[in-house]
């Protein structure tokens, strides 16, 4: 069975609790999207809450980085995707986005995750079995474009 490149959710509804007081998405609750879509992204590679219960291991998010692109509003119905930028023995560089059932961007994140020995916790490399499923990922999602939105840094153009 082929890998998908990118990664795709299933689609995701707003829900009620997650509208603030300005009538749209609490900046919040995107990144519950975002999580929500990324734990099935990290179960395609073995690394979901069985991975965690069983052997002791997981994932644990470094760094995030989200753009806020377009509102999203009560009643809205949402994909993310996941494109794995790149990794090594020990991390994950992940880029997702958020689309609209109608196709347009709301919001992109980019992270870095480390592979976790909860019993530390402590940064540790994947399991053989494990790296090969990252490193299978990783091959499917290398002929994609690097997302125009990667690498983007924080600061204040001045002229």
């Amino acid at each position: 069975m082929p890998l998908p490149a990118p990664f795709v959710s299933s689609l995701m509804d707003i829900e009620k609790e997650w509208i603030d007081y300005n009538g749209h998405l609490n900046m919040a609750y995107y990144n519950v999207l975002f999580d929500r879509a990324s734990d099935d992204g990290y179960e395609l590679m073995g690394m979901g809450p069985a991975y965690a219960r069983e052997r002791g291991l997981t994932i644990y998010t470094a760094e995030v980085h989200v753009c806020y692109v377009r509102e999203l509003h009560l009643g809205d119905r949402v994909t993310a995707s996941l494109q794995l930028l790149d990794h090594d023995d020990k991390r994950i560089r992940g880029y997702q986005e958020i689309r609209h059932v109608d196709g347009w961007l709301a919001a992109t994140s980019e992270h870095l995750a480390l592979h976790v020995d909860m019993s530390g916790p402590k940064v540790a490399p994947f399991p053989p079995d494990i790296a090969e499923k990252v490193a299978a990922l990783g091959a499917a999602h290398a002929g994609l474009p690097v997302p125009e939105r990667a690498g983007r840094s924080i600061g204040i153009r001045r002229k």
